[in-house]
């Protein structure tokens, strides 16, 4: 099996290109975005819906 895919710079194909530069592209407008505003009266810690820990004050709820 041979591989026909013409290689741009640094040997990647051109796909892999295109996404390099759009994730600059990505990156630089997010630098330019302000910071979003601190949560008033949220949890303290990691993100309970990212990590799964739906604890508050030794109550535990489980939705």
């Amino acid at each position: 099996m041979s591989d026909d895919t013409p290689l741009g710079t640094n040997g990647l194909p051109p796909a892999a290109l295109r996404a390099l530069a759009e994730a600059e592209e990505r990156r630089k407008a997010a630098a330019l975005q302000e910071p979003r505003p601190k949560e008033l009266g949220g949890r303290d810690g990691p993100d309970p819906a990212r990590y799964g820990d739906w604890e508050k004050k030794g109550i535990a709820v489980d939705f």
